[in-house]
């Protein structure tokens, strides 16, 4: 069997189509348009990268967007006051906070600041509870989540009704609320992890298989289960002495050309779930800017 390619780049595309449109409204009716903070703490190139990626989307969308860049020297007390001045700017809608911050900083206590209003990376114990009661109508869901599902629903559709959905990985960031997600649309669902007993027996009974769990190419072909949809989170940089001395090239939690021998749709890496995740901070900024003015909330789809 030769599986479908899920694209990521596209569905994110059609995601980020749906934010404009949804922003210009937005502006339209409020006089103003969603507005998005992006905190950076210290100089790490993966992060700077990040952070530049979402500001340019945000500015792409029409948003009101501000980057926060402050020295690896910031203390915790100046940090917790920047989110603290932005929890009260009512022009801003969404914050985020990137991660990793230094170790001087009690990344938890950052985190907790923010106001679950504007929490659009979905961190906050009352998003996550919002989540876990089913209240999705009101929570922010983490976007990597939140996107893989919109790639799920591209293949299967909105109802997972008598499908086995395997979570490979238990990570409050994407483990837990994909797995609640995935519940709320009638999935049978099963949390899988390193101390599993037979994880391949577990996965081989999957309709739906997520792998993240960030283990280069763990789940391998026979893992899979024919004819099974595969989610691969998974984003991991190992060496390619192929390509020259000192290379190295990106792969997934998933080894990805046994598994779409047996698959029927599979998420390459990269190009697969990545680039959902900034779609889907966008379109939690339009929505949570919709929630803080009791707008109807808008939905998003591939």
């Amino acid at each position: 069997m030769a599986a479908r390619i899920i694209d990521g780049k596209a569905a994110a595309q059609a995601v980020l189509a749906q934010v404009r449109t949804a922003a210009s409204a937005f502006t339209a009716t409020k006089g103003r348009p969603p507005g998005l903070a992006v905190v950076l703490v210290g100089e790490d190139p993966a992060s700077q990268v990040y952070v530049r990626n979402k500001s340019r989307e945000a500015e792409a969308a029409g948003f009101r967007s501000e980057q926060h860049s402050l020295a690896a020297a910031t203390t915790e007390a100046a940090l917790l006051a920047l989110v603290g001045k932005l929890n009260a700017d009512p022009g801003i809608d969404g914050i985020l906070v990137q991660l990793p911050l230094p170790k001087t900083i009690d990344t938890e206590r950052v985190l907790m600041a923010v106001d679950p209003a504007k929490d659009v990376d979905g961190f906050h114990p009352i998003n996550v509870g919002l989540l876990g009661t089913g209240a999705t109508a009101k929570a922010l869901v983490p976007c990597t989540p939140a996107g893989s599902l919109i790639l799920i629903e591209s293949v299967l559709g909105p109802s997972l009704a008598a499908k086995n959905a395997v979570v490979v990985g238990r990570s409050n960031i994407v483990g837990k609320p994909i797995a609640q997600l995935l519940l709320q649309r009638d999935a049978t669902v099963t949390i899988a992890h390193s101390r599993t007993a037979d994880l391949a027996a577990v996965c081989r009974q999957a309709d739906v298989l997520i792998a993240a769990v960030g283990r280069p190419e763990m789940i391998r072909g026979d893992w899979v289960k024919d004819g099974a949809v595969v989610i691969d989170v998974g984003i991991n940089r190992i060496p390619a002495p192929e390509k020259g001395e000192g290379k190295t090239r990106l792969v997934g939690d998933v080894a990805t050309a046994e598994a779409a021998e047996r698959a029927s749709a599979i998420t390459p890496v990269p190009g697969g779930v990545g680039p959902m995740t900034i779609a889907l901070l966008m379109a939690n900024t339009v929505a949570a800017a919709h929630l803080r003015e009791g707008l109807p909330r808008p939905t998003f789809s591939a």
